[in-house]
């Protein structure tokens, strides 16, 4: 795919997405929706790289969604029977959904890196990602109660496992800023720098040291995680014992004690492509 919305680089494992539309404040016009879950599942299935970083450019992360995309007639049907036009939101819905769902079903970790302002969709997108940092001048907002309507891309369904009841409500119900210290604070984001300089630097040494690690037992960490977060604690512990009697190898195990030995880094195999189902040999 040629992208308009993004920029796509594959270096050291580490796949760097660049949200690429600074003079709209990145905001997530339809080529943004077709592109963002393209990318992440074509990096995945080619198991092209171990990691995935998210970044933006210009003054602010992104300005959230753009309107055009619920204006566009071509996606909302607003005339004729009722029940079809609902029935036709709730699919686009749950189009838009799914290009964030993306970051959460990859077998590899998402970092979100956020400068400036993260608003609306910015932050549907970045709850859905495994990690988050941003800059001090960095904020994040839920606004769709401003414009009328309830944030429906994952920000209510993510958050209250991220942050505290009340701060998620709060925020959902008066649309107010919240800054990045605070985020910090709460657990949002994992830290602040003074700079998206500094920020994409600390960022891309954090995905470094995660694509030295075992791709196997990352992705394990992952699909583990992401389950309790849904789960019981016996619920989740029971699968833990069904992922490891299926997916756990002593060869990586081995490879890791024999680096350490030698004092250097461990070469670890990646994880296979993902080929669709009755592909051509």
């Amino acid at each position: 795919m040629e992208y308009r919305a993004l920029t796509v680089t594959i270096e050291q494992k580490i796949a760097h997405i660049v949200l690429n539309r600074p003079a709209e404040l990145n905001t997530m016009n339809v080529d943004f929706w077709r592109e963002l879950p393209h990318a992440v599942r074509q990096i995945d299935e080619q198991a092209s790289a171990r990691v995935i970083v998210i970044s933006s450019t210009g003054k602010h992360f992104t300005a959230g969604m753009d309107l055009g995309v619920f204006m566009n007639p071509k996606n909302i049907s607003v005339h004729g029977d009722p029940g079809r036009s609902a029935e036709n939101l709730r699919r686009l819905v749950l189009q838009l959904q799914d290009a964030f769902n993306v970051l959460e079903t990859v077998r590899i970790p998402v970092l979100a890196a956020v400068q400036g302002g993260c608003i609306g969709g910015g932050l549907d997108m970045i709850s859905a990602a495994d990690c988050r940092y941003c800059t001090e001048d960095a904020f994040f907002c839920i606004k769709e109660t401003d414009l009328g309507m309830t944030a429906d891309v994952g920000t209510l369904q993510r958050l209250p496992h991220l942050i505290p009841q009340g701060m998620i409500r709060e925020l959902a119900y008066t649309g107010a800023k919240l800054p990045a210290q605070r985020a910090l604070d709460i657990g949002l984001v994992n830290a602040v720098y003074p700079d998206q300089e500094s920020m994409l630097s600390a960022v891309q040494q954090i995905a470094l040291e995660i694509s030295k690690r075992s791709p196997l037992a990352i992705t394990g960490c992952k699909q583990m995680i992401n389950y309790t977060r849904d789960h019981s604690v016996q619920d989740s512990l029971s699968y833990m014992a069904t992922w490891q009697s299926g997916m756990f190898r002593p060869e990586d195990m081995m490879k890791a004690f024999s680096a350490k030995a030698q004092q250097m880094e461990p070469d670890f195999e990646d994880l296979h492509p993902i080929k669709p189902p009755f592909a051509a040999e």
